[in-house]
């Protein structure tokens, strides 16, 4: 029976490719919906210089920006995205169709908007998978308010902002201090931070893969190890590279929702996402030398086994030449009819390649 091209390809490596077609097949107009959604959870964060509260009872219908005390800040956490919740809140809250778009597209690039007074931005948190040794992946959407910051993220289980909560529960901090645009900032210097734990998770493994095949403890599987390790590099940077962009247009945003004070610290992430653009660039050099270090090795050890083969086939031919000519069909051959031609045969067919063996030696061919 002939198999298929696809299921052939499902045989070499199912768990690469469907890495592959997750690095290159995202499609961020498509949003894959779940057949049976899970309700969303919202949790509103209530607090200015003197108190802080947290309300997690709260419900889509309640998301009113008339509702919201303009002496106070709000903070709305969305975990798990269903469709029906986020368009209630942005129907509430006077949230463009296009940006709730974006807010249901998890496959979205790094960006920022600024429409009807509101500004926001889509970026994406990793993380790294001790199990599989893989980097995931999971969109926040944000959208800033006068006086509110409104985050949407999927995962309920996986979050990078409990520092975020504790600081709102310490009246001291900048977080309970500044507007609310601070608040993005800091929950977007979380995310950048993490980046770097990635990147160190990477390092690991990087270094790991290339000590065994400097040690020579290489096998089959190393080839494998190193395009994994390049995709990774690969996913990293196409969710990490667009951030400087997302950044740099804070920076330079003229919009009266990031107050000119705060500014300074949206520069502190510019500069990091930078360095951790430059480090991710720097990995991918050297699994590239990685990669030419195992192929060289790979090439060594070819060579030797060809040197061994030649000079096995060497030695053999002074055997292979008396053979032949004393297996010659003349009727007169010297020493044919000897009775020891047998071992004089013998006896070259073995000193021969002994001699040949030690003139070898000493031209240092092996």
């Amino acid at each position: 029976m002939r198999t298929s091209k696809k299921n052939y390809l499902q045989l070499i490596n199912p768990l690469e490719i469907l890495r592959t077609k997750k690095i290159l097949q995202n499609n961020p107009t498509v949003s894959p919906i779940p057949p049976v959604q899970q309700e969303s959870i919202l949790s509103l964060y209530e607090y200015d210089q003197a108190h802080s509260s947290r309300n997690d009872s709260i419900s889509s219908d309640e998301v009113l920006v008339s509702l919201f005390d303009s002496n106070k800040y709000y903070w709305l956490n969305v975990d798990i995205l269903n469709t029906q919740t986020i368009e209630k809140i942005g129907k509430n809250i006077g949230l463009h169709p296009l940006i709730v778009e974006d807010i249901l597209s998890k496959n979205q690039r790094p960006k920022s908007d600024e429409i009807d007074n509101l500004f926001t931005c889509v970026i994406h948190m990793l993380y790294f998978n001790e199990e599989t040794t893989s980097i995931e992946s999971e969109q926040v959407s944000f959208v800033l308010g006068k006086n509110f910051l409104i985050t949407f993220q999927d995962d309920c289980i996986r979050d990078l902002f409990a520092p975020v909560r504790d600081k709102l529960k310490i009246a001291a901090t900048k977080v309970r201090q500044h507007g609310a645009d601070y608040l993005l900032y800091a929950l977007l210097d979380a995310i950048v931070d993490q980046y770097f734990i990635v990147l160190d998770k990477l390092a690991v493994q990087i270094e790991k893969l290339e000590e065994d095949i400097s040690r020579g403890n290489s096998d089959t599987y190393s080839m494998n190890h190193i395009n994994d390790l390049r995709k990774e590099i690969m996913f990293f940077k196409r969710n990490a590279h667009p951030v400087r962009e997302l950044m740099g247009s804070i920076i330079r945003s003229e919009t009266a929702l990031i107050e000119e004070r705060n500014n300074k610290y949206f520069k502190d992430i510019f500069d990091h996402i930078i360095q951790a653009n430059d480090l991710c660039e720097t990995y991918r050099d050297v699994i590239t030398n990685i990669r030419d270090l195992y192929l060289s090795q790979v090439n060594l050890k070819t060579n030797e086994v060809m040197k061994f083969l030649a000079i096995v086939t060497a030695l053999l031919a002074p055997a292979t030449v008396i053979g032949g000519m004393f297996g010659m069909n003349f009727d007169r051959i010297p020493i044919l009819h000897n009775q020891n031609g047998f071992w004089i045969a013998t006896s070259l067919m073995i000193i021969v390649p002994i001699f040949m063996l030690f003139y070898f030696k000493r031209k240092n061919w092996f």
